[in-house]
């Protein structure tokens, strides 16, 4: 497995990914490109040759914000999403982020479970956040040195 930025061929395979995964945030291809041309951050995950999961953020504020992750069906409970987080949070130490922020379908049972088990606590609701369907938003938070911690290879 490979963890590497976000690059222009890579937007259609993440696309991919992100319609197979009706949890997530369904962005377009022009937000992907916001990435590549450094508006924001994102990785992709590499198995095999083939970009088997990506994790998109920002700094905002001062924090970490993951805006968008997902990881292909086929390639879960394999380490990659854990090595996306890491990434995420080396390029967060770069800035000196206290925290990692972001917001979860309230009903995304296996999203919930992996951020608890890696040190994010839920610390808000945003109702009827999401569409298709109208769901609410759950606000997750982690202290960055606590994740550090967990987050250790």
């Amino acid at each position: 497995m490979t963890i590497r930025p976000i690059e222009p061929p890579d937007i259609e395979a993440v696309l991919a990914i992100q319609r197979a995964s009706a949890e997530v945030a369904q962005w377009i291809a022009s937000d992907y490109a916001s990435v590549v041309t450094g508006d924001l951050s994102g990785w992709v995950a590499e198995e095999c040759g083939a970009v088997a999961g990506f994790l998109v953020a920002r700094w905002a504020a001062g924090d970490l914000e993951i805006l968008n992750f997902a990881v292909r069906t086929d390639a879960r409970r394999k380490g990659l999403g854990t090595s996306l987080l890491r990434e995420a949070l080396a390029w967060a130490r770069t800035f000196r982020a206290e925290r990692a922020l972001l917001e979860v379908r309230a009903s995304n049972a296996a999203a919930l479970r992996f951020y608890e088990r890696h040190g994010f606590q839920a610390t808000g609701r945003r109702v009827r956040y999401y569409a298709a369907p109208t769901e609410d938003a759950l606000l997750l938070t982690a202290e960055i040195a606590s994740l550090a911690d967990k987050m250790r290879p």
